[in-house]
């Protein structure tokens, strides 16, 4: 189908004019009109999943016809049809052949959502700041070391236009993970950040997903180019994106990082094995499409998911993993392990059996301390939840009891950071570090791909 009008721009402005940063943030917040760019992820539709006040309820998707589109389409009108809180959008649809060159020619809108086939999304990302828009990105904004220059030079134009380019990294509104962040920074629960070794890094962080689960409700529907790691990419540069970035966050925060200071150690990568009937199953397709047929052995897809990275960060040596499995078993889902080494304590999320599958932050002394309550009773006076609690497991060991109201969920979560996005819009700039480690965080992660493939 194609646009039967535009009703008019709302509000066109230049991110480039030569007026006052007051003056354009102003217009910015009066006059914010999404753009979603061929959404092939359900991320994209996560986006959407509340209303947001500075934004028109319009909202313009470019993409081609198809199976992912409809998709798409399905999960904004189960939003706006749900009966709790339903939303407002108006989605007008063009999805003729041209539909990046008339997002590019019309331009409906100033901010563009990207969250679909990881091969496409760096140049999408680049041509899309070099036209004047601000771009709103899942992970990873890049998928290869070839691809990675790209990037850099992306982040480069966004700045000489003076729009903004930002990845979603929900996993910073984590609750257990904001706390684990939040002790770390108290010297006198976790001390010094110690440097750690490549065989006992300082901080680890392992995460374990699954092609098969339910999102909003409904059992997920992948598109068949997912599994496809030529256009998904692979694991050690997908989801670790997430773990790489929580490092970068947790041990260095607020400081800008250089690529200079990344040196991988190790690196490694190993296959999800998938039947033909489960990927039936998650995909809907009878058979596998030819472009997979390069990694099916005896009928079944090898699928490169998973992916290990040693490395060191400054003087800080970390591990991430993140591993891939069809279907977590009834009653469990993704999962997360996440270890900061302090010379007083350790700081560790569990995820597994003991805690029902939900994260829960544990305090480990390193020798006991008597009376160490009187110290966690003053942390968490300072900090900003109120009502978390703890209890003490053994003589070292405590476990925090963090309200159910701060658990808000992975979708909820993209919201969130669609909110902070919004607020630096406002302002008109990012926060001076975060350009410089997304740059940092995506060339550690390309990096290490190089390295476990041999190059």
């Amino acid at each position: 189908m194609q646009f039967i009008k535009y009703l008019f721009m709302i509000l066109i402005f230049s991110l480039t004019s030569c007026g006052t940063d007051e003056q354009d943030n102003k217009d910015i917040m009066t006059g914010l009109t999404l753009m979603t760019l061929d959404p092939g992820h359900f991320h994209a539709a996560l986006v959407q999943k509340n209303m947001y006040d500075a934004v028109s309820p319009e909202v313009y998707v470019f993409a081609p016809a198809g199976d992912d589109l409809n998709l798409h389409l399905e999960r904004i009108e189960s939003y706006n049809n749900r009966e709790n809180n339903p939303t407002r959008w108006e989605e007008r649809v063009y999805d003729g052949p041209d539909f990046f060159g008339q997002m590019i020619k019309k331009r409906p809108g100033n901010v563009v959502v990207l969250s679909g086939n990881n091969a496409k999304k760096t140049d999408y990302i680049f041509k899309s700041v070099e036209a004047g828009f601000n771009v709103l990105a899942d992970k990873p904004m890049v998928i290869s070391h070839d691809k990675f220059p790209l990037l850099e030079k992306a982040f480069q134009v966004a700045e000489e236009n003076n729009v903004l380019l930002f990845d979603i990294m929900t996993e910073r509104y984590e609750i257990t993970t904001m706390l684990q962040k939040a002790l770390s920074q108290n010297n006198e629960i976790f001390g010094q950040l110690v440097s750690g070794c490549p065989d006992e890094p300082a901080v680890t962080k392992e995460s374990v997903h699954h092609f098969f689960k339910y999102v909003s409700g409904s059992a997920l529907v992948r598109p068949p180019w997912f599994f496809d790691t030529q256009q998904q990419g692979e694991g050690i540069v997908d989801v670790t994106t997430h773990l790489v970035d929580l490092i970068q966050w947790e041990c260095y925060p607020g400081v800008i990082l250089d690529k200079s200071d990344i040196e991988i150690i190790t690196a490694r990568r190993w296959p999800t094995i998938i039947s033909a009937r489960e990927f039936s199953d998650v995909t809907g397709l009878e058979r596998f499409p030819s472009y997979l047929e390069k990694d099916i052995t005896d009928g079944k897809l090898y699928v490169y998911a998973n992916g290990e990275i040693v490395y060191k960060i400054r003087d800080t040596y970390a591990r991430v993993v993140v591993e891939w499995k069809y279907e977590a078993p009834e009653g469990t889902g993704d999962t997360h392990y996440s270890i900061i080494r302090g010379n007083r304590s350790n700081l560790i999320i569990r995820q597994g059996e003991q805690e029902s599958y939900k994260p829960v932050l544990y305090l480990e002394l390193n020798e006991q301390t008597p009376g160490f309550e009187e110290v966690i009773d003053m942390a968490l006076l300072e900090l900003p939840w109120e009502g978390i609690e703890y209890t003490q497991i053994n003589d070292t060991t405590w476990q925090f009891i963090i309200p159910e109201k701060y658990h808000a969920g992975h979708e909820a979560h993209f919201g969130q950071v669609t909110e902070k996005y919004l607020e630096y819009l406002k302002k008109g700039s990012l926060p001076e570090w975060e350009v410089p480690n997304m740059i940092v965080k995506y060339y550690t992660t390309t990096k290490a791909l190089g390295r476990a493939l041999g190059k």
